[in-house]
């Protein structure tokens, strides 16, 4: 029995060498190097957005606005996993047929590394972060209006921020699991009104 174990994780062992040898081939550094500098964009300017603007709202609107950036955070991480979960062979299909956005999603499905990247780890995790910036503009603004105090304040905000952030992003990769093709479908139809042939 333990023989067995052996040669099946050696077995492992080599098959996942081979796997990694033929990644390290297929990195594109051209993306690497311009994904990283969309990231930069992108912070920035939702960030300079966030810091502007959210101080010189109401605190109502401000937290709006946060819960705004919450929820794009989450359903740009819903479509990220489901790019990755999706069956490319449904919308071959559906292609076939002419259906609107199955181009779109094959599209996305064939470069679905690249497109789960941006869609997770660039405008969702920089949400997060503008989330959280704009979480303390918004305890700053309590302290000042409401006399509360600023340790606790800032401790409560930035919990809820992460608390809504981390409970919907699990609740959403439940549903891109498990529906992984419908929304990768819808997403791609929302995407084809603005994309030309």
């Amino acid at each position: 029995m333990k023989k067995q174990t052996n040669s099946e994780l050696k077995n492992l062992v080599e098959q996942t060498k081979k796997k990694e040898k033929k990644h390290k081939e297929q990195i594109d550094k051209k993306w690497i190097i311009k994904i990283v500098i969309i990231a930069f964009i992108i912070s920035f300017i939702l960030s300079f957005v966030a810091n502007t603007t959210i101080p010189n709202l109401s605190l109502w609107l401000g937290i709006v606005i946060t819960l705004l950036f919450i929820m794009i955070g989450v359903c740009l991480d819903i479509v990220g996993v489901s790019v990755t979960t999706a069956d490319e062979s449904v919308f071959h299909s559906m292609n076939s047929r002419k259906v609107k956005g199955a181009n779109i999603a094959v599209k996305f499905k064939k470069s679905a590394d690249k497109v789960s990247s941006f869609c997770c780890d660039v405008i969702a995790d920089v949400c997060g972060v503008v989330s959280g910036a704009a979480g303390t503009t918004i305890a700053v603004s309590l302290v000042e209006q409401y006399h509360t105090n600023p340790l606790i304040t800032g401790l409560v905000i930035t919990a809820i921020i992460s608390s809504l952030t981390i409970g919907g992003k699990a609740i959403g990769k439940s549903l891109a699991v498990n529906k992984g093709n419908i929304i990768l479908y819808e997403f791609a139809k929302i995407v084809s009104y603005f994309y030309k042939k």
